[in-house]
């Protein structure tokens, strides 16, 4: 067979494997516990001021 040419079984192989549903996996919600502290930086006037100025462009 050549380089690119149709091969039915693979394509018939991969369908089947893109259709398979992995149903194993665990379904259970991860609970994590700790804190999240974030820098916004500049100000809102100044985050606007920026968004126009691309907007413009």
């Amino acid at each position: 067979m050549s380089m690119g040419a149709y091969d039915e079984d693979e394509h018939e192989r991969r369908e089947r494997q893109a259709s398979k549903v992995d149903a194993d996996f665990d379904d259970e919600r991860t609970i994590h516990h700790g804190k999240i502290e974030y820098d916004s930086g500049d100000s809102t006037d100044a985050l606007l001021d920026t968004f126009r100025e691309i907007k413009s462009n």
